[in-house]
């Protein structure tokens, strides 16, 4: 007990409170009461656009590709998501149905967790919050960034940044070579343009020793010093 000058009594031993238990990670891997570990292959659906909205799912291995079809018909990619990352969290927020599609660009280890379960441990576990919160930070500054892209760099210089991204440039750890599955057409949907013109960058790229084929596209620190360079060679060159 306090006095009123904030002296203790003396025989009174205060107790810090325990620390939460809980753990994210553990959480996300293991099968559950409103969770479950799935195994899609490559190209199978996890949702479909227009599909009931009542789940979050997370990635523990392989590639996710979200991809948005318009109702004239023209299919573009909106995303493509890698282990450690949420999909399908915008039913938190209300949506009834999924306005992505997304499927499984290689063979996959995923967790579904209802929406229910979602909002409970979001609500209760600060860990967990933290967890996600920074996920949706990181997120929204990805969108922000491919957005400044779009309206301002050219279709070659679009191209560069996504191969950087996808070969997880500025990240922890060494740079990863871009899986083989990742076509061309892909690469021109998630850059707005053309197979054609994709084809021609990459083999200028190629060229210019910034990147290199060996069953898999591996990228090179020469391409992001051109884009960092205000004269750079990929300008310069024919």
């Amino acid at each position: 007990m306090y006095d009123d000058r904030g002296s203790a009594d003396e025989g009174i031993v205060l107790v810090k409170p325990a620390q939460s238990l809980f753990d994210p990670n553990a959480f996300l891997a293991r099968d559950g009461l409103g969770k479950l570990i799935s195994e899609p292959c490559r190209g199978d659906n996890v949702f479909v656009q227009g599909d009931i909205a009542n789940a979050v799912f997370y990635i523990q291995k392989g590639k996710i590709k979200l991809t948005v079809v318009s109702e004239a018909g023209k299919e573009a990619v909106v995303g493509i998501l890698e282990p450690g990352q949420f999909f399908g969290e915008s039913c938190l927020n209300g949506h009834p149905f999924r306005v992505t599609t997304a499927a499984a660009m290689e063979d996959c280890i995923i967790t579904r967790i209802s929406k229910d379960v979602m909002l409970n441990v979001l609500a209760t576990e600060p860990k967990f919050s933290k967890l996600f919160v920074t996920y949706l930070l990181s997120r929204n500054s990805r969108i922000e960034e491919d957005l400044i892209d779009q309206l301002f760099n050219s279709s070659e210089k679009r191209l560069a940044r996504l191969l950087l991204l996808l070969a997880n440039f500025g990240k922890e750890g060494a740079p990863q070579p871009v899986g083989i599955n990742m076509s061309q057409e892909t690469l021109a949907e998630m850059i707005g343009s053309t197979r054609s013109r994709v084809s021609f960058f990459m083999n200028k790229f190629r060229k210019l020793g910034f990147i290199s084929y060996d069953g898999t596209i591996e990228v090179h620190v020469s391409l992001l010093n051109a884009i960092l360079s205000d004269k750079s060679e990929m300008d310069r060159a024919d």
